[in-house]
């Protein structure tokens, strides 16, 4: 039997909620300076999971788009280490509380099993970070691709994951998936939305508008890459604190990496 904890769940969101509404704050609004002053204090600490962002090349350069944003810090740190506080909250695994950044380059990369790429319809990856990406998959490395919408960003994460496999299948998972079972049970997904289409100028275009959850296998059908197509994942878990955030896709946004996770952990 699952295991739901939906009262844990519940009561995450709740105190998340509450720290938002005593902040008082617009939606988009986000306290940077807070964020830099609340450092966790045990960063150096051994954990069983730590939450790894990948630090990639643009096709725009390191710095693109509006005051030098940078695509693959997306969201960056809240998401992390709100998603790092539901983690520890509702399972038993042992986290840290601070992200790891990975750079594409470094050989670091085969440290972390689990590695959170934002915003892959933005990477331009070299032969060689590809052949590491490759080479790490295959070690037994998963990658979980959140936040790329409509067919021009899928068309560039598809250009960076052919550059990794060239000819493996990139399949659209079933509901009856066991990644989709293997704690919380998710047969009802829906689009999460990112807060650029709740709150700002973005619109939901055709291409867009229907989220896909795909996965690259390898040769014993383990899951390697995992892909959140048409969906925000990061930004539920960056605005999960905002009681103008839908609950809703929080909740499924909190599942959802939790049993990539513990998929992740146990294949």
């Amino acid at each position: 039997m699952k295991v739901p904890s939906f009262m844990a769940l519940a009561l995450l969101l709740a105190s998340l909620g509450l720290l938002a509404w005593q902040r008082s704050g617009p939606p988009g609004w986000q306290h940077e300076d807070e964020e830099e002053e609340s450092l966790p204090t045990n960063t150096n600490e051994k954990a069983e999971w730590i939450f790894a962002r990948f630090h990639y090349p643009s096709a725009a350069g390191e710095f693109s788009g509006f005051r030098g944003f940078r695509r693959w810090a997306a969201d960056y740190p809240k998401s992390d280490r709100q998603f790092v506080m539901g983690v520890s909250r509702l399972t038993r695994i042992q986290t840290r509380p601070l992200e790891q950044v990975v750079d594409a380059d470094s050989d670091e990369l085969y440290n972390w099993p689990w590695i959170f790429v934002e915003d892959a319809g933005a990477w331009s990856l070299n032969d060689a970070q590809a052949r590491r990406l490759r080479e790490y998959l295959l070690r037994g490395g998963f990658l979980m691709l959140d936040d790329s919408h409509g067919d021009r960003e899928w068309a560039v994460l598809l250009a960076g994951v052919r550059m990794i496999f060239p000819n493996r299948p990139i399949e659209d998972l079933k509901n009856q998936d066991e990644i989709f079972h293997v704690l919380y049970d998710l047969d009802q997904r829906f689009q999460v939305p990112g807060t650029r289409f709740l709150w700002g100028w973005r619109r939901y275009t055709p291409d867009s508008a229907v989220p896909q959850w795909r996965a690259i296998r390898d040769d014993r059908g383990r899951i390697m890459v995992a892909i959140c197509h048409n969906s925000d994942v990061g930004d539920a878990w960056e605005w999960a604190d905002s009681p103008q955030y839908p609950e809703r896709a929080t909740s499924l946004a909190y599942r959802l990496g939790i049993n990539y996770i513990v998929y992740a952990m146990t294949h």
